[in-house]
């Protein structure tokens, strides 16, 4: 079984910068990848970013260029760096974790951290 707890959310005005962290603890050798999704009211959740036990990234286009996502894999630990925040960046954002191949698919979800930015 894995767990994944994700921090560092909360309110930041347009344009600044938050960083989200997400300790992942359990049974971690069957886990392929890890990634940051979001949801917003009324919306579906999206998966933001991707990165593989190899260290390989993947973004959605809405946050490229903008979003970074890194890991430490000796202290099973994950984060989405975040610049240049937007009003429409406001969500719920999930660490998540991939057991299966292909990438993109994850199967294991944190409980969610607040993001909200105001414009």
């Amino acid at each position: 079984q894995v767990q994944l707890v994700e921090s560092g959310g909360g309110l930041v005005q347009a344009g600044g910068s938050l960083r989200l962290s997400c300790a992942a603890s359990g049974n971690l050798f069957s886990i392929v990848a890890m990634g940051w999704s979001r949801q917003a009211p009324g919306k579906q959740r999206e998966l933001v970013a991707t990165i593989t036990n190899g260290g390989r990234t993947n973004y959605a286009d809405s946050v490229k260029g903008r979003f970074t996502i890194s890991r430490d894999n000796a202290k099973n630990t994950v984060w989405l760096q975040m610049n240049s925040l937007k009003a429409d960046d406001t969500a719920v954002y999930y660490c998540n974790a991939d057991r299966f191949l292909p990438y993109g698919n994850p199967d294991i979800w944190g409980q969610g951290t607040q993001v909200t930015v105001a414009s």
